[in-house]
C-alpha cells in the first residue's frame, strides 16, 4: 500500500468553498472566493456548478484522450470532504460548511436524537430535514440577496429529504435528459446576476455497476465531454461555468467480509457508512478495544481509528457539539483497492464492484474545471 491518510484542506481546497465562491463573484456579501474563479471571468453576471457525480481527477486525467474539451479547458483539482461520499459531499457542497459542521456524516450514519441510523439517499420526510441540518444553504443565502438561484437536477430528487436539507432554496427545475437539463441551465443563466447549480448522476451508476475500468464507463465520460461542451455553447460569455464532481471512485476486487470475522463484532453495538468507510458503534467503553481488534483484522487494509483520534486529526473540520455522537466510535477507511463488505448490513451496496469514501487520492480528488461561456448574451 503506497497510500497516504491526507484530511481534506477544509477552508482551502474543498467542496465547502465551491458555492461559496461562485456566489462571492456575483456580488453576495459574507463570502470570499477563495478558490479564485473570478481570475478566469471577474466581471462575470452568472455562475453555473456542475456537479458529475463520481468524476475523480484520477480518472479524468487517465481518459483525457476521450474529452478532448474538457482536458483543453486546463483543469485543475481540489479535494472532495470527508468521508467521500455523495450525501456528505453535496452537504458541504450546499452549505459552504464541513462535514463537523453540517452533520451528514455519510451514506448511513447514526442519529442519536431518534435513536435509528439515517440513510442520506433515501430520506424522505422523517427526521424532518431542518432539524438534521438547520443552517441557511448558500443557494437560500444568495436568494435573500436578490441573485436569481436555480437547481437543475432530476425530478424525482426535489423533493428528498437530503435536497431539502443542504440544496434549498431558489427555483428547482426538474430535468430528467439531457436535453432538458442543457435547456433547463440555458434559461436560468439568461437571468441576470444568475447562480446556477446542476448534478449529473450517470456517470456515478455506471461506475458502481461496471467500474471505472470498464467501457460503458469511458462511454459515459464520453457523455459528460457532450454535454460540458454543449453547456459551453449555450452559455452567454459573461457567465462561468464550474465543472466538479463530490468523490473519484475504485474498482474494489479485493473485499473483506465483516460478517464471517468474530473480531468485527466483538464490542460492537453496529456500523454503518459503506463498504469504504465503516461507522463503527461500539458498547460503553469499548472503543479502544474495538479499534484494536479492527485494525489487527484489517492489517496494511485500512486505517482504523477512534472517533476522538479522526476529530483531533481533522477528518470532519471543526465539528459541532451537537454532532459528536453522529460520529461511529471507531472508524474503518479502506486503502488501496479494498472493500469492507456486509450483506447483513448493505447487501446492495456491498455486491458493486465501484466504490467510494475514503481518503485514498482515487476517492479524495476531484476536478475544478473553470471556462466561460461561447454564446453571445445578445
Amino acid at each position: 500500500m503506497t497510500d497516504t491518510l491526507t484530511p481534506p484542506a477544509y477552508g482551502e481546497g474543498t467542496l465547502s468553498e465551491v458555492m461559496p465562491s461562485a456566489a462571492a463573484l456575483l456580488g453576495m456579501p459574507g463570502v470570499s472566493d477563495t478558490l479564485g474563479m473570478g481570475v478566469s471571468l471577474p466581471e462575470a453576471r452568472g455562475v453555473t456548478v456542475l456537479l458529475v457525480d463520481g468524476l475523480g481527477w484520477g480518472a479524468l486525467r487517465a481518459h483525457q484522450d476521450l474529452v478532448p474539451d474538457l482536458a483543453g479547458l486546463g483543469a485543475g483539482s481540489l479535494s472532495a470532504t470527508f468521508p467521500t461520499t455523495t450525501p456528505t459531499s453535496l452537504a458541504s457542497l450546499g452549505t459552504g460548511l464541513a462535514p463537523g459542521e453540517h452533520g451528514i456524516m455519510g451514506a448511513a450514519f447514526y442519529l442519536p436524537e431518534t435513536g435509528h441510523l439515517l440513510h442520506p439517499l433515501t430520506w424522505r420526510d422523517e427526521p424532518h430535514p431542518l432539524a438534521v441540518q438547520p443552517d441557511a444553504t448558500i443557494l437560500e443565502r444568495a436568494e435573500r440577496h436578490g441573485l436569481s438561484v436555480s437547481s437543475v437536477s432530476p425530478r424525482a430528487y426535489e423533493h428528498s429529504g437530503l435536497t431539502r436539507a443542504v440544496l434549498r432554496g431558489g427555483r428547482y427545475r426538474g430535468a430528467d435528459g439531457f436535453g432538458e437539463r442543457v435547456a433547463e441551465v440555458a434559461q436560468a443563466a439568461r437571468e441576470s446576476a444568475a447562480l446556477t447549480y446542476a448534478y449529473w448522476p450517470d456517470l456515478d451508476r455506471t461506475g458502481h455497476v461496471h467500474g471505472v475500468e470498464s467501457e460503458a464507463w469511458r462511454e459515459e465520460l464520453r457523455h459528460v465531454e457532450a454535454l460540458v461542451t454543449r453547456l459551453l455553447d449555450v452559455l452567454p460569455d459573461d457567465h462561468l461555468l464550474a465543472v466538479t464532481s463530490d468523490h473519484g471512485m475504485i474498482d474494489c476486487v479485493r473485499r473483506i467480509d465483516l460478517d464471517g470475522d468474530h473480531r468485527f463484532r466483538h464490542g460492537v453495538r453496529f456500523f454503518a457508512g459503506e463498504p469504504r468507510m465503516r461507522h463503527v458503534y461500539c458498547r460503553d467503553g469499548a472503543a479502544s478495544e474495538v479499534a484494536e481488534s479492527w485494525q489487527i483484522a484489517l492489517g496494511d487494509a485500512a486505517w482504523v481509528m477512534t472517533r476522538d483520534e479522526a476529530v483531533t486529526a481533522g477528518l470532519f473540520g471543526p465539528v459541532v457539539a451537537d454532532h459528536v455522537d453522529r460520529i461511529g466510535d471507531v472508524l474503518a477507511l479502506a486503502r488501496g483497492d479494498v472493500a469492507l463488505v456486509s450483506e447483513e448490513v448493505d447487501r446492495p451496496v456491498s455486491s458493486l464492484l465501484g466504490q467510494h469514501g475514503s481518503l485514498t487520492e482515487d476517492d479524495l480528488r476531484v476536478p475544478l474545471i473553470l471556462s466561460r461561456g461561447r454564446a453571445s448574451r445578445g
